[in-house]
């Protein structure tokens, strides 16, 4: 049985948080199979909220082991959802 798991993080301030969330993503860049981001809140203004969406590939354990170390960074919500196929 197949596992696919997106996981969301809603960044809430990112000149505070960003750099500690790439950091994170770039130590676990082997498990992120696709990757969106969104921050800005019209074509003139960036937010300081931003989101990223990443299609996550690897095993159920290194997705847990991902979702503890973003979850250890303050100011960061994640949210997830996980098909089997």
């Amino acid at each position: 049985m197949d596992m696919f798991k997106i996981l969301g993080i809603l960044i809430k301030d990112r000149i505070k948080e960003a750099g500690k969330t790439q950091k994170v993503l770039t130590a676990n860049n082997h498990l992120i199979a696709s990757r969106m981001g969104f921050h800005e809140v019209s074509t003139s203004t960036c937010s300081r909220m931003g989101m990223i969406i990443l299609q996550l590939k690897g095993s159920p354990g290194e997705w847990t082991m991902l979702e503890k170390q973003l979850n250890a960074i303050e100011g960061i919500e994640l949210q997830n959802m996980t098909f089997t196929a």
